[in-house]
């Protein structure tokens, strides 16, 4: 009887043990199988740093930044491209490479475009990244041709460095010839009047100088020019008129 007794009672603890050890491998087997589920990758690009790195480190993916790129449209330092691509699905634990928009400005060389039609020249800039800005007419018998190329106000040479999306300003032929045409009387009149005048004459800014103390240049006037205004004085189409300015 006591060896039916211990028998049963040695069956009943092997079929415990047996429950337990097939319960503690299925628990094993769930966390293993759930760490090994597909998630879907999120879209980082556009994001910053900041912003990706808390998605994936939610998501339990990591990352390694390969390259940096420069993106005129895109914040700094955002997100520019990523592999795998959104929405694909990945692994717990997979490496995202992901390429940065620099901080940096980007940067191109100033192409010649004297001499060349304003269309060409504008496709150019375009084509580089530039943008055309002002346009203004010189009388020269190359209509339409550029005569100069200007950043700021100056002439910039062939291959001068710029930043990308630079505004350039041309100056091109209006195909006069250098026809003669009136000395317009500049006298009473600011710079920025004057020099309105002047564009609109199809002449030049020569040199302009103050004189006496000029404490507000924007507030000074000529009080004289050359060559000095007369009735029906002319000068060739381009030619240059030297202000004098001083306070009114």
């Amino acid at each position: 009887m006591r060896f039916f007794k211990t028998f049963f009672v040695n069956i009943l603890v092997i079929g415990i043990l047996m429950y337990l050890l097939v319960w503690v491998a299925a628990q094993i087997l769930s966390v293993y199988t759930r760490h090994g589920q597909s998630l879907t990758m999120p879209n980082l690009k556009g994001l910053k740093m900041e912003e990706a790195e808390s998605i994936l480190r939610q998501k339990g993916l990591r990352y390694t930044i390969t390259d940096t790129v420069f993106v005129d449209k895109l914040p700094k330092l955002a997100v520019a491209e990523q592999n795998p691509e959104p929405n694909s699905k990945v692994k717990e634990g997979r490496i995202v490479y992901l390429s940065i928009n620099s901080d940096a400005s980007a940067t191109v060389l100033m192409p010649n475009l004297i001499n060349s039609s304003l269309r060409y020249a504008e496709t150019v800039l375009g084509g580089m990244g530039l943008v055309l800005g002002n346009v203004t007419y010189r009388p020269d018998i190359a209509q339409n041709a550029v005569l100069d190329q200007l950043w700021h106000g100056q002439s910039l040479q062939p291959g001068a460095k710029l930043p990308k999306g630079a505004s350039i300003d041309l100056v091109v032929g209006d195909g006069s010839g250098g026809a003669l045409v009136p000395l317009p009387n500049l006298n009473g009149l600011s710079l920025q009047d004057a020099t309105n005048v002047l564009q609109s004459s199809l002449l030049q800014l020569g040199t302009v100088v103050y004189e006496g103390q000029v404490k507000d240049s924007t507030r000074a006037v000529v009080r004289r020019q050359n060559p000095p205004f007369e009735e029906g004085a002319t000068l060739r189409g381009g030619e240059f008129v030297d202000l004098f300015l001083s306070m009114p």
